[in-house]
Formats: structure tokens, C-alpha cells, sequence
């Protein structure tokens, strides 16, 4: 195709190429800004015919879109890692919104919720059709939008880091999916950071770098070794580098039989936690999906529940009814889980998402010293190599990678003593990855704690000095780096009330 996009100066894509057979699932892998998303909607569509030099083709048919209905038209259907469902409608209006079957000049409701019977069946996804879609988890929500898309008999389906906030079974339950999809004939393009689902599923994987298709690699003839070499451009020695931080064996924080109570779910959600952390330590938290890793973070931020027992000690002082404005200025900063909706604000700068934290240290005598805010903020935008045109850039408009860089950056401008890390690599790229883990073994180097939660066992175990696992909002199992292993944490994971393990 060697398909090239410009905005303005920017080469946005400088010459990918690839071709894509019946019946396979290809992957598409790169680090954010690669190019990736850029690709997707050239394939369906957003970037017209003319807005692009190259050439797209379907068999022996040259193909110009001039919109997305022509893509959908000629059978490409693309599920992006932001959903677009309506959440007022039910499972069965949503997948037939907009091609709603009628009779008579009215909409055959019948028919509609019949189908969607059928195509829910087809697939095995145990989802009642009249469920409104506002009452489905994440994953079943990412289901329906598949079923939607294959609702309109689609012969490509592109798929957009689909597994991004799935749980463990509903990635299984996408991957059997899409393998039955294959085995129908269907053709599929995959993106994702997660290489061992990559490699579980796809038949070939193209490699994009800096815009442009680097290479094209058998799937069963390759290694993720060699394709992070050729996503980074460089050998990488270790997918987790953590060292040891600089340990004094000073409690930064302190949390004693902490009981929480959720006022909007009107349950006790947070039973008798307790853990310390050190200077210079990072403790991981795991568990499954609802076991309250992020409740407890945001709890003890001072953004979540109702505390009904237990104390939180944060450099030695107490720190009672918080507030995120008290505790960032006790010394605790949170990066949080969802960076669109709660770390930054999109349609504004970068520099101005970097002083949001920390911006009353920058008033002087009522007004802002804007002087030393652009000199520090650059310090931290060089830093963190920030992929950007400079801190006029609009946030929202970086990669995801980058976008987490502007949060990492926000955070440490309040000069933490503990830094809480709710999913920090979370739809970000193999490079990007290795700089937060830098990073935080800069934060450790310095003497900071930090508390890293994360729902990959194999980061949780590669970044932790100790790991604390919760299973139902209470402690399941406190391990050593050395005591860790996979078997051990989701023993913990799932550990009940009455048999919770401590070591």
C-alpha cells in the first residue's frame, strides 16, 4: 500500500505497507505514536481518499473511501479501545442502531431482538438482549460491540486494543472468539501492546516504527523478543529493570486495620488492611477485578469511601479525613487508573495539565509566575521525553504513552514522599513501559515509596520489592519479592475470608 499521511509538516505515516489474507489474524505492533491509530482510520475511512498519498486495496480492486459508510459498505468494521455504545438503550437496540429491520414503516422490534438472540448465542456470550447497556461490565460491553459489528456481515474486522480493561476470562473468552471467526474465513487486524496475547492468537504480525512498517514476521517463526528489538529499534535486556531504591528503613506510610465503607454502593467494601511501605520501596497490590485495589488508593487519597475504622500514617503524622488537596500537600500523590477521565484535561496544553497539581507553588504575591512554571515544566517535559511539538501541544491529541508521561509529570511536580501508581503502563507500548519503570526506580533512588497496583502478575512481580494481594477488600497474602510466584499470588487472589493466606 505504502500508504504516507501528513499533517501539515508532521508525517504522521511514511510508508506502511502490508496485506492481509481470508481467514487470518494479523497483528499490528508498534510503540505509541508508531503510527497505529493513524493506519486505522485510514483503513476505515475517517481519513478520506486524497487526504493520503498510496494506495488501498481489496482483492484486485483499488478502494476509495470517501467516508466511513463506504468502509462499512465494503465490509470493514472497526471496534476502537473508546466504546460507542449508548447507554440508555438496550444490548439489542445498540447492535441494530441505525439498520433497525421494519415492517410496515415501523421498526420490527421482534425481529430485532430475535436476531440479536441469535447472534449473542452464536458467539456464546450469555447476555440478555432487553439488558439496558448502562448494567454490563466493561468486558461484556466490548462483546456487544463485537457482535454489532458483526451484525452487518463484515469481512474485515479491525480491532483496537480490544483487551485493554478486560478481566483474565473475558480475554480468553475474545480470543476463542476471534479464533472462530478465522476458521469462518474472516479476516481480522489486531492491535494490541500485550504480546502474549499476540502470539496466542495472531498468524502474522507487522512491526510499525516512526510511521512505518519496519517488517512483516510469521507469528510462529518469531519471538517477543524480536519483535520488541524491532518495535523499540534496540535490544532490550529486561522487561522489568527494577533495582534496588535507596532503603532506610523509614515507614513513609502506614495503614492499620483500615475499614471503608462505599456510600454509593451503601456496602462495606474495605476490611482491616494493613501494610507499611519504605523509603525507597515499591509495594505492589494485586487481586482480581473488583477486590478494591483502586478503592483503596483512592480511599486513602482522600477521593472514595467512608472510613469506619483503622488509621493511615503518612510520614508519621496522621493523616485523617483527606482530601486529595491535603494530601498532596501532606506528600502523597495519586496517577490514577482512568488518565482521560481523571488525570488530565484533554482539550488543553501540556504544560497546563503539568501545573494542575501543583499550581499554588507557583503563585507569587497573588499571581502567577508563569517564568517559573514554563522553566520547570520543560525540566520535566525533557525529562520524561515527552513526544510533542512542545508544551503548547494539546494533550489529547498525543499518543496514549505520552499522554501518561503528562500525568507521571503532573504527579511528580507536587515533590511526592509517596507516590500511589494505579495501572501506570495500562494501553501503553513495550518502550513506553520501560520508561515508567525507570522512572519509578528513580523515585526509589530518590528515597520515595511507591505503591504500584497492577493487574499484570508478571509486572507486579518484575517492580515490586513486596506484594500485597487483596481478595474481597481485605488481605489475602503479603509475599517477598523472593516469595512470589504466579501460583502463590492468585492462590491469594482468591482466597476467602476464612482462609486468607499471610506470610
Amino acid at each position: 500500500m505504502n500508504v504516507v499521511k501528513k499533517f501539515g509538516p508532521v508525517v504522521a505515516l511514511g510508508g506502511v505497507s502490508f496485506d492481509l489474507r481470508p481467514g487470518e489474524i494479523h497483528a499490528l505492533c508498534g510503540e505509541n505514536g508508531a503510527g497505529k491509530s493513524t493506519l486505522i482510520k485510514t483503513l476505515s475511512g475517517i481519513y478520506p481518499y486524497g487526504s493520503y498519498e498510496g494506495e488501498l486495496r481489496m482483492g484486485a480492486k483499488t478502494i476509495q473511501f470517501r467516508g466511513i459508510a463506504d468502509a462499512q459498505t465494503a465490509g470493514i468494521a472497526v471496534i476502537y479501545q473508546e466504546l460507542a455504545l449508548v447507554d440508555d438503550m438496550t444490548v439489542a437496540e445498540n447492535i441494530y442502531l441505525g439498520q433497525e429491520p421494519r415492517r410496515g414503516g415501523f421498526i420490527d422490534w421482534l425481529t430485532v431482538y430475535r436476531n440479536t438472540q441469535q447472534l449473542l448465542a452464536k458467539f456464546k456470550i450469555a447476555i440478555d438482549p432487553a439488558t439496558p447497556v448502562r448494567q454490563l461490565g466493561v468486558g461484556q460491553k466490548q462483546l456487544v460491540e463485537i457482535v454489532k459489528a458483526l451484525s452487518k456481515n463484515s469481512r474485515i474486522l479491525i480491532l483496537d486494543e480490544p483487551t485493554a480493561a478486560l478481566s483474565e476470562h473475558e480475554v480468553l473468552v475474545l480470543l476463542d472468539i476471534l479464533r472462530g471467526l478465522r476458521a469462518s474465513g474472516m479476516a481480522c487486524i489486531y492491535i494490541s501492546h500485550k504480546l502474549e496475547e499476540v502470539f496466542a492468537v495472531s498468524d502474522r504480525i507487522t512491526i510499525l516504527r516512526d510511521g512505518k512498517s519496519i517488517v512483516t514476521l510469521e507469528t510462529k517463526q518469531t519471538s517477543p523478543t524480536e519483535v520488541i528489538k524491532n518495535m523499540v529499534g534496540r535490544e532490550i535486556t529486561a522487561l522489568f529493570p527494577r533495582r534496588a531504591g535507596k532503603r532506610e528503613g523509614t515507614v513513609m506510610l502506614s495503614v492499620k486495620d483500615l475499614s471503608v465503607f462505599d456510600e454509593i454502593e451503601q456496602r462495606p467494601a474495605l476490611a482491616n488492611i494493613s501494610f507499611d511501605v519504605q523509603a525507597g520501596e515499591v509495594l505492589g497490590i494485586g487481586g482480581l477485578m473488583g477486590a478494591g485495589r483502586s478503592e483503596l488508593l483512592m480511599h486513602i487519597f482522600g477521593a472514595w469511601g467512608r472510613r469506619t475504622g483503622g488509621s493511615v500514617m503518612l510520614a508519621q503524622v496522621p493523616l485523617n479525613h483527606p482530601t486529595p488537596a491535603r494530601s498532596i500537600a501532606a506528600g502523597l500523590v495519586l496517577v490514577t487508573e482512568d488518565r482521560k477521565r481523571y488525570g488530565l484535561l484533554l482539550e488543553h496544553e501540556i504544560g497546563f495539565n503539568l501545573s494542575l497539581s501543583s499550581i499554588d507553588r507557583l503563585v507569587r504575591m497573588g499571581l502567577l509566575d508563569r517564568g517559573t512554571e514554563v522553566v520547570r515544566n520543560q525540566k520535566v517535559f525533557n525529562n520524561l521525553r515527552i513526544k510533542a511539538t512542545g508544551l503548547e501541544a494539546i494533550v489529547g491529541r498525543l499518543s496514549g504513552g505520552n499522554q501518561q508521561k503528562v500525568v507521571l509529570g503532573k504527579a511528580l511536580l507536587t515533590d511526592p514522599k509517596v507516590v500511589f501508581l494505579d495501572e501506570p503502563t495500562r494501553g501503553i507500548d513495550v518502550g513506553a513501559k520501560l520508561e515508567v519503570y525507570e522512572l519509578i526506580n528513580q523515585l526509589t533512588d530518590a528515597g520515595q515509596a511507591v505503591v504500584l497496583v497492577s493487574s499484570e502478575l508478571p509486572e507486579l512481580m518484575g517492580m515490586s520489592d513486596r506484594i500485597v494481594m487483596l481478595s474481597e477488600g481485605r488481605v489475602g497474602g503479603t509475599f517477598t519479592r523472593e516469595e512470589a510466584t504466579q501460583e502463590k499470588l492468585l492462590a491469594a487472589a482468591i482466597a476467602t475470608h476464612h482462609d486468607a493466606v499471610a506470610t
